[in-house]
């Protein structure tokens, strides 16, 4: 049990991650660039978490440093437990390896490769990946497996993404504006195989959007601004994606 120190209330479940006084600043020759500036953050395991805000306003950045693919300037940040802002880089690779999965809004897929195969990329280097064609099912792809990119929909392309990154079973899956480039009946078939990860798997998800239509799915909204958290809103009953307005 945990207090979330964005909210102050208790948490019951088990925290995934746990941020104290994050901060980022980068240098651009001689000015300084305040990307995050102290942000305190509990996110418990399991949680389905929307990150809004205007462009610049720390989205991005925590998202990064919280998946691993950046480090903080200052502060604190732990997952299940163990303290990540003190890895090397080595163990920061193996930490998002085991634990992290990655979607973006361009799907990243190697044209050369089907769909199977782009998936198995991360199953033949993970520690306890489900089979690529169970993935591949899971998104509603089963019948597309032989297909290469070139002879996919965008929306069945990433879908391929979605199915590549919960194919390791990670804990947590980490979405930047994964539904950007979709039009909103592709939008939310992606957005229903994320929230049956949340579902099934037990996955915490975490989704950066600027379509707050997105965030009626959430257990907690994070309205950002400036770097710093501006306003949380919580989600007694968050509506399935297929009841979502866009």
């Amino acid at each position: 049990m945990s207090t979330d120190t964005t909210t102050g209330e208790t948490v019951e479940r088990d925290l995934a991650f746990h941020a104290t006084g994050l901060s980022k600043v980068y240098q651009t020759g001689e000015t300084e660039v305040h990307a995050l500036r102290g942000v305190d953050l509990a996110i418990p395991t399991g949680e389905i978490l929307v990150l809004l805000g205007p462009s610049g306003s720390g989205k991005s950045t925590l998202l990064n440093i919280i998946g691993g693919l950046d480090r903080p300037s200052s502060g604190l940040l732990q997952y299940g437990g163990a303290e990540l802002t003190s890895l090397d880089d080595a163990d920061l690779t193996r930490f998002r390896r085991a634990h992290v999965g990655f979607i973006f809004q361009f799907y990243n897929l190697i044209p050369s490769l089907t769909a199977e195969e782009n998936v198995r990329l991360v199953t033949d280097i993970a520690e306890h990946p489900m089979d690529a064609a169970e993935a591949l099912s899971m998104v509603g792809l089963a019948d597309r497996r032989d297909h290469y990119p070139a002879q996919l929909s965008g929306g069945e392309q990433q879908r391929v993404a979605v199915a590549r990154a919960i194919a390791k079973q990670p804990g947590v899956l980490l979405c930047d504006e994964p539904t950007g480039a979709l039009d909103s009946a592709t939008g939310v078939h992606v957005l229903e195989t994320l929230a049956r990860a949340n579902r099934e798997l037990g996955t915490t998800v975490v989704i950066i959007t600027h379509n707050a239509g997105i965030s009626a799915m959430a257990n907690r909204v994070l309205h950002f601004l400036d770097g710093r958290i501006a306003r949380i809103e919580l989600n007694a009953q968050p509506v399935d994606p297929s009841g979502i307005s866009w």
